[in-house]
């Protein structure tokens, strides 16, 4: 399921990668069992610096990186990117929005509850997690 608690205004705003970092800390906190967690990420100057790094430490995860300019190193993540990124312009007009947090909003609901997926038989991923019992 997609979940987004930051959003900014302005591109490369490092707030919201350290906001989507604390959720998945928080995961891993109340999930991990101290099991070794690994994050991969690509060589993005905010994944690299040392502040992000120095939270990693707290929680047992291991960092992993994609090699420079090789996303086939993450197709999964780089494909889900991409489809969320052609669906936010065709199907949600992103280009002309004057509300980009709240359409965000609205295709994260659209994702989660309405659009069927084939690798989940095309049920939604909230079908899928209550049959599933998860």
């Amino acid at each position: 399921m997609i979940k987004v608690d930051g959003l900014s205004s302005r591109k490369g705003d490092i707030n919201t990668y350290f906001a989507g970092l604390n959720q998945v800390l928080s995961k891993i906190k109340e999930e991990q069992h101290g099991n070794l967690v690994i994050l991969h990420t690509d060589q993005g100057s905010v994944y690299s610096s040392k502040q992000y790094n120095n939270l990693l430490n707290n929680f047992n995860v291991q960092r992993s990186m994609s090699r420079a300019g090789t996303p086939t190193d993450n197709p999964v993540n780089e494909s889900l990117n991409s489809w969320i990124k052609e669906e936010l312009f065709l199907d949600f007009d992103l280009k002309h929005s004057k509300d980009v947090p709240n359409l965000i909003k609205l295709y994260i609901n659209y994702y989660n509850n309405e659009r069927p997926c084939y690798s989940l038989n095309y049920k939604t991923p909230i079908q899928y997690k209550i049959e599933s019992g998860l």
